[in-house]
């Protein structure tokens, strides 16, 4: 028995110095952020489980209320869906004033839950920020003048910054969600996001396909963080959340080094959420203030040629709808919709697994939110 022990006891020993050397350390920390919780996969109450850095809300004002604010309950049809989907929040904001907000499973207003992939939108969203501010050239500008490593790179030499923006960098990444060995896992998981992420190679050059990787978005935030030279939860507290009038601090999950997560992970609450839809809705404006400028807004909500027209600068676009609209997505049905038509923007969090996709690779979902909304709540 007690060699028995002793086996078992090396076996281990042998398989988390295998681990290490093989770079996979970062499974213990997974395995004890999810199945130690009681989940089998990342979650959107994870936040306070990894390192962050503050988003600080330094002008805070809350949204108006519309005069018919949570008068009439949402269709039937419409709380089915929410709620066979595990929906944590619903918000319809009508004309820039909150017509309707429910929430479920003790989830509550003052709730901060995981944005997922919104955040990539929000990394867009400061590009053009330091563009605006001189950082940045444009959107063309090589990635390689701000990591002249790349230059140094086949492929790498030819990308840039729109390329990473708009999913068309053809890094060497498959994008996988429930694969602890994919890099979707180390970069969530892992202790350095530079070692999952810097350098990793390409399979084909930048600017001819669209493929949709977390990779992207955070050599996009590397950059960005290299150009403005301040943490970037602090650049989006200057640049969003203080102009925007968040009405809380939000938090920015990092790795062990302080690098924002900018694939993903920033927590906030849903009212506040709905504020970055309302800034694109606005075309770039808080109040009078042009905060983001109307140009680079237009080009994020502008489907590209590449995405057989369903991306645009880190934003998610369905013009095939009977109302168009456009959107933030993130993992488990994180969503902030602009539908222009209706001045309307819906916010939705929760947490829906295996989401149903059209042909394009958009979750049907949001279409389906964006019709019950306009045709039995609005009319």
């Amino acid at each position: 028995m007690k060699k028995i022990f002793q086996g078992m006891v090396m076996a281990i020993a042998l398989l988390i110095a295998f681990s290490y050397i093989l770079g996979y350390e970062y499974l213990f920390k997974g395995i004890a952020k999810t199945y130690f919780r009681g989940y089998s996969s990342a979650d959107i109450n994870d936040g306070k489980l990894f390192p962050s850095h503050l988003i600080a809300a330094t002008h805070p004002s809350p949204w108006p209320r519309d005069p018919e604010y949570n008068k009439k309950p949402l269709p039937k049809s419409l709380v089915d869906n929410l709620e066979a989907t595990k929906t944590a929040s619903f918000l319809i904001i009508r004309d820039g004033k909150i017509l309707h907000e429910e929430y479920w499973e003790g989830y509550s207003e003052n709730t901060h839950t995981n944005s997922f992939s919104m955040a990539k939108t929000v990394t867009a969203l400061l590009l053009g920020a330091a563009i605006d501010d001189g950082k940045i050239k444009d959107e063309n500008e090589l990635f390689s003048t701000i990591y002249p490593s790349y230059a140094q790179v086949p492929y790498g030499k030819k990308l840039t910054f729109r390329d990473l923006a708009t999913m068309e960098a053809g890094l060497n990444w498959n994008e996988n969600y429930k694969n602890p060995f994919s890099p979707n896992a180390k970069a969530y998981y892992g202790n350095s996001l530079a070692e999952a992420v810097l350098l990793r190679g390409f399979k084909e050059l930048p600017g001819t396909r669209f493929e949709y990787q977390s990779g992207a978005t955070q050599l996009l935030g590397f950059g960005i963080r290299k150009a403005v030279n301040i943490p970037l939860a602090s650049y989006a507290s200057q640049k969003l959340w203080g102009p925007l009038h968040m009405e809380q601090n939000a938090t920015w999950s990092t790795d062990e080094n302080g690098m924002e997560k900018t694939f993903c992970c920033i927590h906030s609450d849903s009212r506040d959420f709905a504020k970055l839809g309302l800034l694109m809705l606005n075309n770039g404006k808080s109040d009078t203030l042009q905060v983001i400028s109307r140009n680079f807004i237009e080009k994020m909500r502008t489907p590209t040629r590449a995405s057989n027209g369903a991306y645009g600068y880190s934003t998610w676009i369905n013009n095939d709808a009977t109302y168009k609209h456009y959107y933030f997505w993130g993992l488990l049905g994180q969503y902030i919709i602009m539908v222009p038509q209706q001045n309307l923007i819906i916010v939705r969090t929760g947490s829906y697994e295996n989401q149903p996709k059209d042909q394009k690779g958009r979750p049907e979902q949001v279409s389906y939110l964006v019709n019950e909304v306009v045709e039995k709540v609005l009319h």
